[in-house]
């Protein structure tokens, strides 16, 4: 009896686009780990409900970078709870990549971020918004940009 053995290759769309530096201060995209609010890795639980993002650390104030070329397709509102109102914005973006021969779209959001603009297109490293003052309404937390894919996936491999 002759055995076939059949290979198959799976190619990541995150081999074409790893996100540059998003936040001023921090140029290697460090990662928020364990504070007294909890962790800022994907999947992280949150009391009844599962952390659907990455937190990238990023001191209030600091300016927010686009990570790569993307267009910015509008304003995020984060929360519906008005006591959150300091920290309630974020942007939606689209970056486009060609890793070998597919074409791809990679939609994510940034939270916390106040955008200068919401629409039209940014260049890899060009300002896109400040980051909102996220020690007002969460005292001692590790300030950062949650970075969330517009689908809910892991944003880990992207960094």
């Amino acid at each position: 009896m002759r055995r076939v053995v059949v290979l198959l290759a799976v190619l990541c769309v995150c081999d074409g686009v790893k996100f540059g530096q998003l936040c001023s201060g921090n140029p290697s995209n460090s990662m928020r780990t364990s504070d007294r609010w909890g962790q800022g890795h994907y999947g992280a639980r949150r009391q009844t409900r599962v952390h659907k993002g990455l937190d990238i650390v990023c001191t209030d104030g600091s300016i927010v970078y686009a990570p790569f070329d993307v267009t910015l397709h509008g304003k995020v509102i984060v929360y519906e709870d008005p006591t959150k109102a300091a920290i309630n914005s974020g942007i939606n973006l689209r970056g486009e990549g060609q890793p070998i021969t597919n074409f791809y779209s990679l939609c994510f959001k940034l939270f916390y971020v106040q955008p200068d603009e919401t629409s039209g297109s940014v260049s890899k490293g060009q300002r896109i918004g400040t980051m909102l003052p996220m020690q007002s309404v969460y005292p001692g937390i590790t300030s950062h940009v949650h970075v969330q894919m517009c689908d809910k996936s892991d944003p880990t491999p992207y960094f």
